[in-house]
């Protein structure tokens, strides 16, 4: 892992506070020139100074810089999908028991947030597999997750394709599965081989209907103790003197934890009270046919290769320590151009083969009225 102490590299990512609190990211570089409403200086000024150090601009205000933690730093990073935030990674981390050494299987990498919490838990020994269905979102994890470590973590495996086929080619194996995806009952049955007895399963949802339909379908396999859920809210105070009060703005609601424990067979104990009336609804809701189906959402291709080119190219300047943009970024621009290509011959050859469709579909017609 890269050491985060000691002066100011170039290379490396620092956090600027001005004096009303709010903050710029910069990764520094020797030729670099950092520019704001608040004022500009050169890179060089900073590089070599120890953490925690004011720096002056050239229109004489003062800045702090700090190294970012991780929280600021998933807050700031590049992303394709919505990441898990702080406050939940932490809740994760310490509801399923994350520990050092642990094997841990994680379905939904996104853009990496939460694997880099997973990772610091599991510690050196431990080991992380990470699902995710885009090919595109791996590459912006793992571009995320070597800007973070410094370089990609022996003890981390992605892997693309449906979570539910490559959880079940580990069987047996997992102390802890953590789920972050659209449909997580879908996965419940591979889990449940996965786990060891006694295992962790946690997912995170964000609508009480999956927090519901997870419930229900964790309790219907027998296989697991009850489901617990919560969510958690996270309010900041504001200090100053005896002026001690909340703040006006708060991280509310992001998302629900529903946990419970893998059992060693299909037994658990029988609930001391009956279910509330009303509770159980025939059908319920997922199973109307007419309810609406859950729909993944969309990110448009442009966003994600800015993205793409954005890690590309904060990995040459890590490297390189200048803002010139190098071989990671070469690659990516060659990739995408190759991925569009490949993108636009695919919609001519689908528009031909329409055309073709309708020919044909018209000669058929023209035959049947000569008929």
């Amino acid at each position: 892992m890269t050491l985060r102490r000691g002066p100011f590299r170039p290379g490396e990512r620092v956090q600027l506070t001005d004096p009303k609190g709010r903050h710029y990211t910069i990764n520094l570089t020797v030729d670099g020139y950092f520019q704001s409403t608040r004022g500009s200086f050169r890179h060089s000024e900073l590089i070599g100074k120890e953490e925690g150090s004011l720096i002056t601009t050239e229109e004489g205000r003062e800045f702090l810089a700090m190294r970012p933690l991780l929280s600021d730093y998933v807050l700031s990073m590049p992303r394709g999908a919505t990441i898990v935030y702080p406050k939940d990674a932490a809740q994760i981390t310490h509801t399923a028991d994350i520990y050092p050494g642990s094997r841990v299987f994680e379905a939904g990498v996104g853009s990496g947030a939460l694997s880099i919490s997973l990772l610091q838990a599991v510690g050196p020994e431990g080991f992380l597999l990470s699902a995710e269905r885009r090919p595109e979102f791996a590459e912006i994890a793992q571009a995320n997750l070597v800007s973070w470590w410094g370089s990609h973590p022996e003890n981390w495996r992605v892997e693309c394709g449906e979570a539910a086929d490559i959880l079940a080619a580990h069987p047996a194996g997992f102390d802890r599965v953590i789920l972050d995806m659209l449909a997580p009952w879908e996965i419940i049955p591979a889990a449940a081989q996965a786990l060891v007895p006694g295992g962790v399963f946690l997912a995170y949802v964000a609508t009480t209907t999956q927090l519901s339909r997870c419930a229900e379908d964790l309790k219907a396999t027998g296989l697991f103790t009850g489901p617990e859920a919560s969510e958690t809210l996270v309010r900041t105070w504001h200090l100053e003197g005896l002026a001690v009060r909340p703040d006006h703005r708060m991280v509310a609601h992001t998302g629900f934890l529903i946990v419970a424990r893998r059992l060693a067979g299909p037994t658990r104990l029988s609930p001391a009270s009956r279910p509330a009336k009303g509770a159980y609804a025939e059908p319920m809701p997922w199973e109307n046919p007419e309810a609406e189906p859950l729909q993944e959402r969309t990110i448009a291709e442009k966003k994600l290769r800015k993205v793409r080119r954005d890690l590309a190219h904060r990995a040459d300047v890590e490297e390189s320590g200048v803002s010139t943009p190098g071989e990671h970024s070469r690659q990516i621009a060659e990739k995408i151009a190759a991925e569009i290509a490949h993108r636009e011959a695919e919609k001519k050859r689908h528009a031909e083969e329409s055309r073709e469709v309708d020919k044909r579909r018209d000669v058929e017609h023209a035959q049947h009225v000569e008929d």
